[in-house]
């Protein structure tokens, strides 16, 4: 047993949740990765956009993988800024709001905004104005990245930022090690109140994230079938 344990009793179980914890926000990140690079696949292939394709860098650090979905959510909040902006420039301003009126029929929008996207990309297929009154008729999927990215950029700042991302299926130890790195074992306690501080509110974010793109990307493979 290390002098530090015998000072502080409490850090071999601090040690198990600081372990734990950290697998939570993994598995949290690297659902996100998945959703985000699902969501761009869609727009690149419907939409004319040219995002690039994203994944969890297992080499990189925490704060490294939080600024690569950050880049990747920021692009796409550019294109669905776009896209409006591409409705309200060639719509006449009544149907231009017919996108936005919960009461209209959602038929009706996505005829409207095929239309569009038909005249911008040349030729547009038949799930580009679905996706388009998803992306721009509601604004869950914005909000849920402006959420994201917050807390995104919170963690990377954070303790936990730089803490690496290649230690799974490593011995307690080397786990510990690689979490820890230069900070004091005594400093265990803080770093579990931050995993947990921010995987909570995280984790709530994530859910509502991958809820709405789940949203688009089913509809749109519902109608390839």
């Amino acid at each position: 047993m290390t002098l530090s344990d015998l000072l502080y009793p409490d850090n071999p179980k601090r040690r198990q949740e600081v372990i734990r914890l950290h697998q939570e926000l993994l598995d949290c990140m690297l659902i996100n990765f998945h959703a985000t690079d699902e969501l761009i696949a869609v727009l690149n292939a419907h939409l004319g956009c040219t995002i690039a394709q994203i994944k969890m860098e297992k080499g990189g650090t925490i704060k490294e993988n939080c600024d690569i979905i950050i880049q990747a959510m920021s692009e796409i909040q550019q294109e669905v800024r776009k896209i409006d902006k591409e409705m309200k420039d060639m719509l006449e301003p009544v149907l231009y709001q017919k996108l936005y009126d919960i009461k209209e029929p959602e038929v009706e929008k996505i005829a409207i905004a095929h239309k569009v996207f038909s005249i911008v990309l040349g030729e547009a297929t038949s799930i580009a104005g679905m996706v388009a009154v998803k992306l721009i008729g509601s604004n869950i999927i914005i909000v849920a990245v402006n959420k994201l990215v917050t807390l995104l950029a919170q963690i990377g700042a954070s303790v936990l930022g730089g803490i690496g991302i290649a230690i799974l299926g490593l011995g307690i130890d080397m786990v510990l090690q690689a979490i820890l790195g230069a900070v004091e074992r005594e400093q265990l306690l803080a770093i579990v109140k931050s995993y947990e501080e921010h995987l909570a509110e995280f984790k709530a974010a994530s859910e509502k994230y991958q809820h709405a793109i789940t949203e688009v990307t089913s509809m749109v493979k519902c109608k390839i079938k």
